[in-house]
């Protein structure tokens, strides 16, 4: 079965987002598509809910993540972090087994 691991830092940010957008249910999607210096490039977005076709991983204090049938075998074993006591992140960082190169921005990358 795919895994997605999302971390405590990840959730909170992702909470804390949703509640700013305010989005009471749904989640972060991730996604992959073709492109990026590497490749491919994530996607993050809000979504008030999943699509029927989506994988839906739950996180730290009920999170959700969406990733849909196309991602999912480029993202599976994934770990989304993300680091809050860098004042100047902006971005998820994904921690992918499934990368075999990465870009220096950290949104692209190559299988």
């Amino acid at each position: 079965m795919a895994t997605i691991e999302v971390t405590g830092s990840a959730a909170r940010v992702i909470a804390r987002q949703m509640t700013k957008q305010g989005l009471t249910d749904g989640g972060l999607r991730v996604a992959v598509k073709a492109g990026g210096c590497s490749g491919y490039s994530y996607v993050f977005r809000f979504e008030p809910a999943a699509k029927p076709t989506d994988h839906i991983f739950d996180g730290p204090g009920g999170v959700k993540v969406f990733v849909d049938p196309r991602s999912l075998p480029l993202l599976e074993g994934t770990v989304l972090d993300f680091d809050e006591h860098n004042l100047m992140a902006t971005n998820f960082i994904l921690k992918n087994p499934n990368a075999k190169s990465a870009c220096g921005c950290g949104t692209s990358f190559g299988v």
